[in-house]
């Protein structure tokens, strides 16, 4: 298999290698995540102009339709460390307003997403729903014109800044029935709407969010009512396709951080990078890092591919490799730079963070194990 890039990806990917690099220093960074927004207006906005936000969305809207096109993007993001809720709002929300969504929403939205012009985030997450789509309790009772939404959603990423929300909620059911879930576009400065905005441990924003009969109108549907959850679960694959790409770059941008510190940092009057048993460790590192980018080219190959187990079983194995890795690398990282590698101050702890935070969004290695042991025995 050829896995070269043609003219028109390598020119996608020098341009967001040469957006990302101009624009994301650590200073910059750190300047964003300070910030009451939490990330880089500005750079949101090239993002648009350059169409890098259309990359992922469907090619009758302008974009490239995702697949190794997205792959290359998220790379470049996670080597940034880029605080946009790229993945949330255009990937996620926007796969599911293409999927489900009425040509009247489709033209009125994706357009807008496409152009960073507006930015959606995917509640989805619950208390006690551990990974899990189907575990809803948050309530929706038809009114007239519309729905009433009462619940509680957590880890809503970029939910302080998105101008609608995506929210999942059972009209019907049981709490983990998958049937009767239904997806709402929720304004989030209605009625009944309360936003606790909080950063997490790697440098972005997210929000709980409370729902106290909060009004939805019936417009503001997306797809049929309690048919959602497949929507749901295949989107969310595509953004664990993402996602494996974006670990890659972070990864990357980790190990070479690594092999320039035991090339720079002396002892006994030599460079640390001279003694056998730390090349070793830089050795594993790569070989880490080249398991995990084989499984991110592979989830990229599948992640646009109609639903099925076998596509599920893919993405299951590549989040479960590229998560391993990730700690494996983050560690080692620390490990080899010492008590520097723990500090604020240093771009290394940044990373490392990012990767942890990572294995645990969209299911832990743990969860896409059993996930890949289960869809085995259906196979």
């Amino acid at each position: 298999m050829d896995f070269k890039l043609n003219e028109e990806q390598q020119m996608l990917q020098d341009t967001a290698a040469r957006l990302v690099r101009d624009a994301y220093g650590f200073e910059q960074r750190e300047a964003y995540r300070r910030s009451e927004l939490g990330y880089g207006a500005d750079f949101w906005r090239q993002l648009g102009e350059l169409g890098l936000t259309s990359v992922s969305l469907p090619e009758a809207y302008g974009g490239f339709g995702g697949g190794v096109e997205s792959m290359l993007v998220h790379t470049e993001l996670g080597r940034g460390l880029c605080l946009e809720p790229y993945l949330q709002s255009v990937v996620y929300a926007g796969g599911l307003i293409a999927q489900l969504g009425s040509e009247t929403q489709k033209d009125e939205l994706i357009g807008a997403l496409a152009s960073a012009e507006l930015q959606v985030a995917v509640a989805f997450e619950e208390p006690h729903s551990h990974y899990e789509l189907n575990a809803v309790s948050a309530r929706a009772e038809a009114v007239n014109g519309g729905w009433r939404l009462s619940g509680r959603k957590v880890a809503v990423i970029g939910g302080h800044s998105a101008g609608l929300i995506l929210v999942s909620a059972r009209v019907s059911g049981a709490e983990r029935d998958e049937q009767g879930i239904a997806l709402f576009l929720l304004d989030p400065t209605e009625a009944g709407v309360k936003r606790r905005v909080y950063p997490t441990a790697d440098g972005f924003k997210a929000c709980e969010l409370y729902l106290d009969g909060a009004f939805v109108a019936t417009e503001r549907v997306l797809g049929e009512p309690g048919a959602a959850f497949a929507a749901l679960r295949y989107q969310q694959g595509r953004a664990i396709a993402a996602q494996c790409a974006e670990a890659v770059g972070a990864m990357e941008a980790t190990c070479e951080l690594t092999l320039d510190y035991l090339k720079t940092r002396k002892q006994f009057g030599v460079a640390i990078g001279s003694f056998q048993v730390l090349q070793h460790r830089m050795v594993d590192m790569r070989g880490e890092l080249d398991q995990a980018s084989s499984m991110a080219i592979l989830a990229a190959c599948v992640a646009d591919q109609p639903d099925s187990a076998e596509r599920s079983r893919a993405l299951a194995a590549a989040k479960y490799i590229v998560t391993r890795a990730g700690r494996f690398i983050s560690e080692q990282c620390i490990q080899l730079h010492g008590g520097i590698g723990l500090t604020d101050e240093y771009l290394g702890s940044h990373y490392a963070k990012h990767l942890v935070m990572i294995s645990h969004q969209f299911g832990d290695d743990d969860h896409h194990l059993q996930a890949f042991s289960q869809l085995m025995d259906v196979a």
